[in-house]
């Protein structure tokens, strides 16, 4: 492979999800299939290699290691790849011993391995604590120096937990029972780490672990017998120094990477901010660097967006600009804000005189000082309570359960925005009569979470009757105000901030109803809401654009990640 030409290459991939790891994976994978170094003929062919290892591990069964069970033959059909004519296929109980035991006088210090010290990564050395032989030979998993560990345990197996044994107090350990070991004779451990460790190994595996969900593992007969790609020894140090090289060279790529995501994450935050907190209102100085930040990140949208996450804080500053009457000019000839709360004042008076609701509890009053932010002429801080009829919840008793009936929800079952009536429950159509007509949810209110997953909104387009538990807030605007703009409001992240201010308990925040009513909020004139959520839908559709061009440039990437890295570690 031709590191500079990776380099260049690296450019158009970079932005592929997850790119530098499966380029790692990438590179494991072609060294076990002999196309990473170029072959010598000249070296011993892997087939005399293999001869060599059998005479030694005889000498060493007479001298006094474990005599293994005879392998079993590789059938023809197993075999999952070609390899080069000097290579041969084995299996590692063929140039190892599996799984061996030391012997060693119970006062020698040695190394203790948990399976916490051993890294996923490649290239990462084990690390080991000192104990007394004694101590540790009896339970644990036996190794030493040179050997070659394998994590077999679920969720480690998957992650490619696995390394050589280096540096041994005492040149033997012991440890965690969750490891098959290898002993290589007369062939380079690295290598045997880099098959653990290749993708090839590890997905065939899973689909071959045994026992019960969380505690399924690797057998030793997968890690033992399955096929092995053995290169002639000197190919294989090759191969090792070559996949040390691009290693290190991932490293760099990582790191150069992870520099630039960081200056763009500043990048798109310091923009943000510049919107969220710039003042778009009287002076005109300000008003220009607000203007300017906003031409900057619209024009560079497609380049600052590159990850799900800044597609999202894109519209939590497009609802904080609406809340903050930066998104639409305003219009001296509107209606004024105060005349529309004075409107509902009197709404809500005359539903209160007729019996179809009830008085609230006084609010917490509006400061007169510190408001969280300057509005125009024309607006008015309010509480919610004053632009909604009624603020309540679902019924706090048990419901009755029913066959079928009128639908029943419940937290789960709200969902983007919307409500979803799969997989819901039902109460008798009697129960839904008898409840309060404000707990009744009707189309035009909004449904609002409290408990949990707090703060989430959902408008009701439909006219359907169905009932919700305790723990969803019912808020029933108001004639006067736009459902679409209060909903969007209650989106916002200067929403959330109070609600989480007024959220109680420990294990599980809840949102109680007084806190919800008292939730301070910037209210425009009824003509200037209409303007702000044409102009947030407007914005909102340019998001979605963006997201969805996001996922399809997501596959497009991955496309682009394959093709570059088969021509980057093609032949040169």
């Amino acid at each position: 492979m031709n590191p500079k030409r990776l380099l260049q290459h690296f450019n158009e991939i970079a932005e592929a999800p997850d790119a530098v790891p499966r380029l790692r994976r990438f590179i494991l994978d072609l060294a076990v299939r002999g196309k990473l170094v170029e072959q010598d003929l000249n070296d011993e062919p892997a087939v005399e290699l293999l001869q060599r290892i059998g005479q030694e591990k005889g000498r060493l069964v007479k001298e006094g290691i474990r005599k293994e069970k005879q392998l079993p033959p590789v059938p023809e059909e197993d075999l999952p790849f070609q390899i080069p004519s000097i290579w041969q296929w084995s299996q590692l109980a063929e140039v190892g011993f599996v799984n061996p035991r030391n012997s060693a006088d119970d006062g020698l210090q040695a190394s203790f391995v948990p399976m916490p010290l051993i890294s996923a990564d490649y290239g990462i050395p084990v690390r080991h604590e000192v104990r007394p032989w004694g101590e540790i030979k009896s339970g644990y998993t036996h190794f030493a120096e040179g050997d070659v560990a394998l994590a077999k345990i679920t969720p480690c197996f998957e992650n490619g937990k696995s390394t050589v044994f280096r540096g041994l107090t005492g040149g033997i350990g012991a440890g965690t029972t969750e490891l098959h070991i290898l002993r290589p004779v007369i062939f380079n451990p690295d290598y045997a780490l880099i098959f653990l460790k290749c993708p090839h190994f590890i997905e065939n595996g899973i689909p071959r672990m045994t026992g019960t969900a969380g505690q399924k593992r690797v057998p030793t007969e997968y890690f033992a017998f399955s096929p092995f790609p053995l290169p002639p020894l000197a190919e294989q140090h090759r191969i090792v120094a070559k996949v040390d090289e691009l290693m290190a060279l991932c490293d760099e790529l990582e790191a150069a990477q992870q520099k630039r995501e960081r200056r763009r994450d500043r990048l798109v935050a310091a923009t943000l901010n510049a919107l969220n907190n710039g003042d778009g209102g009287s002076e005109p100085s300000n008003r220009s660097a607000f203007e300017e930040s906003a031409r900057f990140y619209f024009n560079h949208l497609p380049r600052l967006t590159t990850r799900p996450e800044h597609i999202q804080q894109l519209r939590q500053t497009i609802l904080n600009l609406a809340v903050r009457a930066k998104l639409v000019p305003q219009d001296p000839n509107d209606e004024p804000a105060l005349e529309l709360l004075r409107l509902i004042k009197l709404e809500c008076e005359q539903l209160i005189r007729i019996g179809t609701q009830k008085s609230q509890k006084p609010l917490l009053p509006i400061p007169h000082t510190d408001l969280p932010f300057q509005l125009p002429i024309g607006w008015s801080w309010c509480r919610l309570h004053d632009v909604f009829l009624s603020i309540t919840d679902g019924d706090h008793q048990p419901p009755p359960k029913a066959e079928d009936g009128v639908p029943f929800l419940v937290i789960g079952n709200i969902r983007n925005r919307s409500v979803d009536f799969a997989g819901c429950r039902f109460v008798p159509e009697s129960y839904y009569a008898s409840l309060d007509s404000s707990r009744r949810p009707l189309k035009g209110d909004i449904l609002y979470t409290l408990v949990g997953s707090y703060g989430i909104p959902v408008l009701l387009h439909d006219d359907i009757p169905f009932c919700i538990q305790r723990h969803i807030g019912i808020l029933r605007p108001s004639r006067h105000v736009n459902s679409d703009f209060m909903t969007r409001v209650l989106e916002t992240g200067f929403v959330f901030g109070q609600a989480t201010v007024f959220a109680t308990g420990i294990a599980q925040k809840t949102v109680p109803l007084s806190g919800l009513r008292n939730i301070l909020i910037p209210l425009p004139p009824l003509a200037e809401q209409h303007r702000i959520v044409a102009k947030v839908d407007e914005l909102m559709g340019l998001c979605d654009e963006l997201e969805s061009r996001l996922s399809s440039n997501m596959v497009t990437r991955h496309q682009l990640l394959e093709a570059a890295l088969s021509e980057a570690i093609a032949p040169s």
